[in-house]
């Protein structure tokens, strides 16, 4: 595990032109970039652009986005985060946001995962919706939002912060592509209708111990709800969720630490369960 080293940071400033506020995102994106690769956190970037808005911050997630594309990494999904109270209350946050992940950040059940390729992991258990068509808002509805999901399977998405200690706010976690650090989903899907979720229930289990509980109601009163929510967010951006792409809705519980050496499992009780292992 790298150490909570702190990368150099810009000191705040006076409200900066439209161009150069501009460059300071883009500069923020090649930061992140680069954090991911070093394994060396940045200070938070509220502090260091003032006024830094949510729009700045997606922005920065967004350059981050193009980099990868550019560079051929192929979309596998969408998360989105802090749909649940427990987590809300966790990171002091009141709205939910939403990062992207692509093929290779994706593992399976049984994986053994290595805790030295992130700076400060956590884990979520979650749903993972893989969809049958595409599905674009502005005006995406529950309904609509439940007919799209192919196949729900059990999942777990691994968080990691690219800010130092996990000082994060809301527009921090949103540049930092929602604090994602890889995504995990089961092989075979939970036997479970879409429009069924809400008390379907979920375990959080470390190395033997249960951490947390919750249900399907757990994710933002209905945990289709943040799919409808995201299509109709990005749809206002012209962009669609596409028919194959696995949509993460957000945890059931808060998120729980883990280094070298645990054992994570979403537990869904008769449904199924979903096991990763953390290795040196």
């Amino acid at each position: 595990m790298t150490s909570g080293t702190t990368a150099p940071a810009d000191t705040a400033a006076a409200p900066a032109a439209p161009e150069a506020r501009q460059q300071q995102l883009e500069k923020f994106g090649q930061e992140l970039l680069a954090a991911t690769e070093s394994l060396v956190p940045v200070a938070p970037l509220r502090d260091r652009l003032e006024g830094l808005t949510l729009a700045d911050a997606y922005r920065v997630q967004t350059v981050q986005l193009e980099h990868h594309t550019a560079a051929g990494r192929v979309l596998a999904g969408r998360k989105v985060g802090l749909t649940s109270l427990a987590m809300q209350k966790q990171l002091g946050v009141d709205s939910p946001d939403f990062g992207f992940f692509f093929k290779d950040m994706v593992h399976y059940d049984g994986a053994n995962i290595p805790a030295s390729g992130f700076i400060q992991p956590k884990v979520e258990p979650e749903f993972g919706f893989v969809l049958k068509h595409s599905l674009q808002g502005p005006g995406v509805t529950l309904e609509q939002a439940a007919a799209a999901i192919a196949a729900v399977y059990p999942a777990i998405e691994i968080i990691d912060s690219r800010i130092t200690n996990w000082d994060i706010k809301l527009v921090d976690t949103v540049a930092d592509n929602a604090s994602c650090g890889a995504i995990a989903v089961g092989s075979t899907p939970l036997d479970v209708d879409p429009t069924a979720l809400l008390d379907v229930p979920c375990s959080l289990v470390i190395d033997g111990e249960v951490t947390g509980s919750g249900t399907g109601s757990d994710v933002m009163g209905n945990p289709v709800a943040p799919l409808a929510w995201l299509a109709n967010v990005l749809g206002e951006e012209g962009v669609a969720l596409e028919a194959g792409q696995l949509i993460l809705p957000g945890s059931f519980t808060k998120a729980e630490p883990v280094t070298a050496g645990s054992t994570a499992v979403a537990d869904f009780g008769l449904l199924g369960s979903l096991t990763l292992h953390f290795t040196d």
